[in-house]
């Protein structure tokens, strides 16, 4: 087999909207994670990287929608679960709920949120190519895609600082002409 054991691909969602009397878990993509959520889909499906076996997303609508327009840019979306867990959860929740992950999946996508997106990153990046891992506890902005690749025999094996953080990337889709809000 060419390339890492294992492949982590960490999606933070879409731009949202904030509309009045919406809960936080409803909330919908605004105009520019509905530009920005296909971006994503497209450089996710960018030669190198490999699509997912296995998709892991938040049920948030937000999270939900972003997986929705992401995987719409492929042909043949893996198969997606949507796991309660991920919304709003600690890095350790997320570290669980990945260690839960098939055996026989190689490369997984997760779509979540932060903070607990960032902390997974850090936690388990025991080293980086270049600046990604500054970058990331910078800031870990909607759509942003991060890469973190680990030799390890099958997920529930993976542990905090055994993987590489490859690559960090933070797709836009083309802003319309003329006045947008959000």
């Amino acid at each position: 087999m060419s390339g890492p054991a294992r492949r982590l691909v960490v999606l933070r969602h879409a731009k949202s909207a904030w509309p009045e009397g919406v809960a936080d878990h409803d909330r919908p993509l605004g105009p520019r994670g509905l530009r920005d959520a296909p971006a994503a889909g497209r450089a996710l499906a960018s030669p190198g990287l490999g699509l997912p076996d296995l998709a892991l997303c938040s049920t948030a609508v937000r999270a939900r929608r972003t997986w929705e327009l992401a995987a719409a840019a492929w042909t043949g979306a893996p198969p997606v679960r949507f796991d309660r867990r991920i919304y709003e959860a600690p890095w350790g929740r997320l570290l669980e709920v990945v260690r839960e992950t098939p055996p026989e999946v190689r490369t997984l996508l997760l779509i979540g949120h932060s903070p607990g997106l960032e902390g997974l990153i850090t936690g388990l990046a025991g080293e980086a190519e270049g600046d990604a891992l500054e970058r990331v506890r910078a800031k870990f902005p909607t759509s942003a895609i991060a890469v973190l690749d680990w030799e390890g025999p099958e997920w529930a094996a993976l542990v905090p600082g055994a993987a590489r953080l490859t690559s960090v990337t933070v797709p836009r889709g083309e802003k319309a002409p003329g006045p947008e809000k959000a």
